[in-house]
């Protein structure tokens, strides 16, 4: 993986580039390797060999507390005093000011060495975040920056037992009080979420919950929708403005664990908001009504830390899978030499169907790699480039973030599901890693917004929005690759399948919106939503055969060769079914009475 790492930052994104940037001047290759080094350290010695136990010993609530394996506390301890948690934030927060692309890559290895350990630190890392950017001046000091620091973790609180992902239909209330402390006006909250990861534990000394939940006008009654939703900093142990804990626990309980089919390691909670009293205590964090606005920055973070997760978990039972195959004998040659029951077996790589998968599985990992550190590498634009580079990131973005969150979920899982198939019986026993993989990947179908959400955000919103603006762009990112691929003959077909394919998603989005209703347009969201993430790993392939083709002559060159071949012959021509029911705007899924099933 490092290999493909260094390849993918170094000579793909150029990312020693960024060091001719202020805010990354005192930076160097040097100091790049340095992070991935120690990061890489860490994550082999503190984190894969417990991952396991982890998983095994799933936490439990004894009433009071809820316990952890050791293992997890001291993996935590360990990552904190590495500095990533600030790895991105300036030196007078305690910061390194890494490019955020260069904190992706760090981060990979420990979602790879144990996703469901690493998600503390995800989920804090978004919420400080949230609150550098909309919180008060006060709330950065207090909360933000001892999250940074590690002192506490932070969680994001919007899922109800009743709305699931339906958010407009959020029912925790906070309801002003009288009295202001010196952290501001206190709000009291009532109410109940669900689905909440690392919303209980002991690894720090207080969690910092930040919370979905409507005001009450003047009747009693809230705003309906989604404009009526404000957001809340809601700490377990209440603290003053000097971020001393004051003694008392907030109204924060946890009602219950669930008891997942994967990511066992990190903690799932049922909260209760309120349900002694007065209610819980709270902090408004900007505007009233602003809190979907305001989440949005967390979740857009988390959705690309949810698309590296679900990368790195194929990554790691396609790495698993790949030392299997080279060592496991069995079947011989087909043809005339396989009759000779006497001849040694054959080690399984050497069987074209376990070299099929073995290439899917390299095609999907490696691609979404790709895809995440170039829109880590966006995100890089949209704080440090002039402003028409930072309004194109923007633009990007918008358009990408579905296909980043979404894409990995649904493919590295795939690339799971056949590492099982390449160890055959045995991958399906836990002698073996990958079943854990593909549990633990499951959930990121699911979590930060289901495929279905995605597509209808993609094509409902991002593909249309200020004119198609951001599907223009990428469509001209897109275009000019083709151009530059077409100038090297071993490319030339893979740039002509590419602009086919991109010519048929563009005429499918025009189609499906063509009489301008959203319930025919959005029937088929989700499979316009697969088109349009393989249009845009093909696109990113090519990148990478570009990059690829100057040094063909090496095994691991040859290799990125082979999996951009493989996506082009293989996954490319699925395309095209997937969007024959969007252009056509098949009315079957929406039209179907529910008694027919």
């Amino acid at each position: 993986m490092r290999q493909t790492l260094d390849f993918l930052l170094n000579d793909w994104l150029k990312v020693q580039a960024l060091t001719q940037r202020p805010r990354f001047a005192e930076h160097s290759d040097e100091t790049f390797t340095a992070v991935l080094d120690t990061c890489e350290k860490i994550a082999r010695e503190k984190f894969a060999p417990f991952n396991r136990l982890a998983d095994t010993q799933e936490p439990h609530f004894d009433g009071v507390k809820v316990h952890l394996p050791e293992a997890t506390h001291a993996a935590m301890l360990t990552y904190v005093g590495s500095g990533m948690l600030a790895a991105a934030q300036d030196y007078e927060l305690g910061g390194m000011q890494l490019p955020c692309v260069i904190e992706m890559a760090a981060n990979a290895f420990f979602s790879k060495a144990s996703v469901a350990m690493g998600g503390y630190a995800m989920l804090t890392n978004g919420n400080a975040n949230l609150l550098m950017a909309h919180g008060t001046a006060l709330q950065r000091e207090v909360f933000a920056k001892n999250e940074f620091s590690g002192r506490w973790f932070g969680t994001m609180c919007l899922s109800e037992p009743q709305a699931g992902s339906s958010l407009s239909d959020v029912a925790t209330r906070a309801v002003l009080e009288d009295e202001t402390d010196a952290l501001g006006p206190r709000y009291r909250l009532k109410g109940n979420k669900m689905w909440i990861s690392a919303g209980e534990h002991e690894i720090t000394e207080n969690i910092i919950h930040l919370v979905l939940a409507k005001i009450p006008g003047p009747d009693g009654k809230t705003v309906p929708g989604t404009r009526g939703i404000s957001l809340f900093i809601c700490p377990k142990h209440l603290v003053n403005e000097r971020a001393e804990l004051t003694g008392e626990r907030n109204d924060v309980q946890l009602a219950g664990l669930n008891h997942k089919l994967g990511y066992r390691g990190t903690t799932n909670c049922l909260l209760n908001f309120g349900e002694n009293g007065a209610g819980a205590i709270a902090y408004l964090v900007g505007k009233p009504g602003e809190g979907l606005k305001c989440m949005f920055h967390m979740m857009n973070e988390a959705r690309i830390g949810v698309g590296l997760g679900a990368t790195m978990l194929g990554y790691a039972g396609y790495e698993a899978s790949l030392e299997y195959a080279k060592q496991r004998p069995q079947g011989r040659a087909t043809g005339p030499a396989g009759k000779d029951a006497s001849a040694p077996q054959l080690p399984i790589i050497e069987h074209a169907d376990v070299k099929r998968m073995l290439l899917a599985q390299k095609s999907y990992v490696e691609g979404a790699l790709a895809l995440e550190l170039y829109c880590a590498r966006l995100v890089d634009e949209l704080h440090t480039a002039d402003d028409e580079a930072r309004e194109q990131a923007s633009q990007l973005l918008d358009v990408l973030i579905p296909i980043a969150k979404s894409w990995p979920s649904e493919w590295c899982l795939e690339a799971n599901s056949l590492a099982i198939q390449v160890l055959g019986g045995y991958g399906y026993t836990r002698d073996f890693p990958v079943e854990q993989y593909w549990r633990d990947n499951r959930l990121n179908m699911i979590h930060e917004g289901t495929h279905g959400i995605q597509g209808l955000d993609l094509l409902g919103r991002k593909v249309v929005m200020n004119g198609g603006a951001g599907l223009t762009l990428l469509a001209k990112r897109v275009n000019d690759t083709i151009a530059r691929a077409q100038q090297v003959p071993e490319l030339v077909d893979m740039a002509h399948r590419l602009a086919a394919a991109l010519q048929t998603l563009g005429a499918a989005t025009k189609a499906a919106w063509a009489t301008g209703l959203p319930e025919e347009a959005l029937a088929n969201a989700t499979p316009y939503l697969q088109a349009f993430g393989h249009v845009v790993l093909a696109w990113v392939w090519l990148e990478l055969a570009l990059v690829a083709q100057n040094n063909a002559e090496q095994a691991f060159y040859r290799g990125k060769l082979a999996a951009a071949r493989y996506f082009y012959g293989y996954e490319l021509p699925k395309v095209a079914a997937w969007l024959e029911v969007v252009r056509t705007r098949e009315p079957l899924c929406k039209d179907l009475p529910h008694d027919c099933f």
